[in-house]
């Protein structure tokens, strides 16, 4: 379900409420840790999802920095690739934590861009397990897509994928200010 939409230089910007792993683009953005071990929340969803191949090449393209971001091929999902992207824990803020992830968005739009892709689909990252509060992380993810959105890139859509009805609602209210 379509929560918001907007139109920056002829590409799209959706927030959805829905699933990742069942979003209509050519590639989902896995939110890893460096280890790019993906055991849960939405990398363990995504992994699972998706079979074992996915984890077997992540191990072989970590460790993945944070702030960075590397791709894989989809195994079993409909996608043409998983682009894992490794954000932030949250330590208070004072640790770097939104430049960092600043940087893992925009490094998984840039890779979406490097493999010439027109469609991507995020969740929020940092925002879960890693604890990066709502508020800050969704301004600072909506600033860094909008921004790249400004930029000539073969991407025509990129949506934020959020699953928790609540949480979307909130993202909602966040980037309408």
């Amino acid at each position: 379900m379509i929560l918001v939409e907007k139109t920056i230089n002829k590409k799209v910007f959706r927030l959805v409420l829905g699933s990742l792993i069942e979003e209509p683009v050519e590639a989902i953005v896995n939110p890893a840790n460096e280890n790019l071990y993906h055991g849960g929340g939405v990398a363990g969803l995504i992994s699972k999802a998706g079979g074992p191949e996915i984890q077997t090449e992540s191990i072989k393209k970590a460790p993945v920095k944070t702030g960075s971001a590397s791709f894989t091929r989809a195994g079993k999902l409909p996608y043409k690739y998983i682009i894992h992207t490794v954000g932030p824990v949250y330590r208070g803020g004072l640790d770097n934590e939104p430049r960092l992830l600043a940087s893992a968005v925009m490094e998984a739009l840039k890779t979406a861009d490097h493999l010439k892709l027109r469609s991507v689909s995020m969740p929020p990252i940092s925002t879960g397990i890693f604890g990066y509060p709502l508020a800050p992380a969704i301004k600072i993810i909506t600033e860094t897509v909008f921004s790249f959105m400004e930029t000539a890139s073969s991407l025509e859509e990129v949506r934020l994928c959020e699953f928790e009805r609540n949480k979307a609602e909130n993202i909602r209210s966040i980037i309408q200010g």
